[in-house]
């Protein structure tokens, strides 16, 4: 059974290029994934279409308003559907929550704009609110696309040499090793000698120390 993951949005053609390249636009030719946008204009009932309204209380920018978000979702969903919406207090993306939402049957990923998303969506309809990093983009859809991207290629089937996600960074307890292809001597700058040994158990170490090495500069406090 293939993975199934909705996309919430007011700009759906913002994904039309990413789904369509590289590894996610293959797997979903193979039926290994299925990936669909909803607009969220299709669920408003008046005339122009609104999706959002100025905040109770007052404040500056716009609020994202619960019934077209509540209405697309519950038509969407199917039985075991994860709702998740992209949002800065949400918590924060790791491999190993990719990992978790990769084994499930459907994903419903709400893509809020302006200065949010109704509460009352992540109370009573989100199952799950995250994150993707203390920054700020111009709204949810670059970070769903992250999400999309991260959780894809974890499906059984969508990348073609499985033992990379095995010794790839975020998947061991340190990041991914140095890498180096030919030439071996480019513009002075030569490939580290041991990798050219042929001595695997050299090369083992090598490695090790350098992916140790690489994640104490990314994260001091492994040192101690």
């Amino acid at each position: 059974m293939s993975l199934e993951i909705d996309l919430v949005t007011i700009f759906p053609s913002f994904f039309d290029g990413p789904l369509r390249e590289s590894i996610l636009g293959k797997a979903q030719k193979k039926g290994l994934i299925q990936i669909r946008t909803h607009n969220l204009r299709d669920y408003t009932h008046d005339r122009h279409k609104t999706v959002d309204d100025k905040p109770f209380g007052g404040g500056p920018g716009m609020v994202m308003k619960p019934e077209p978000i509540f209405e697309c979702v519950e038509k969407i969903r199917k039985k075991g559907g994860w709702v998740i919406v992209m949002d800065p207090t949400g918590e924060p993306f790791t491999q190993k929550m990719a990992r978790s939402l990769a084994k499930k049957s459907q994903i419903i990923l709400i893509a809020g704009h302006y200065e949010g998303v109704d509460h009352r969506v992540h109370g009573h309809l989100a199952d799950q609110l995250i994150s993707v990093g203390d920054f700020i983009t111009m709204g949810g859809e670059a970070p769903a696309l992250c999400v999309v991207e991260a959780i894809s290629r974890l499906v059984p089937g969508v990348l073609g040499n499985e033992q990379s996600l095995v010794e790839e960074s975020f998947e061991t307890e340190g990041l991914e090793y140095p890498q180096y292809t030919k030439p071996q001597d480019f513009r002075g700058f030569l490939v580290p000698e041991v990798l050219l040994s042929g001595h695997h158990e050299k090369i083992s170490k090598w490695r090790a120390q350098a992916s140790r090495q690489a994640t104490i500069k990314k994260r001091p406090d492994l040192k101690k």
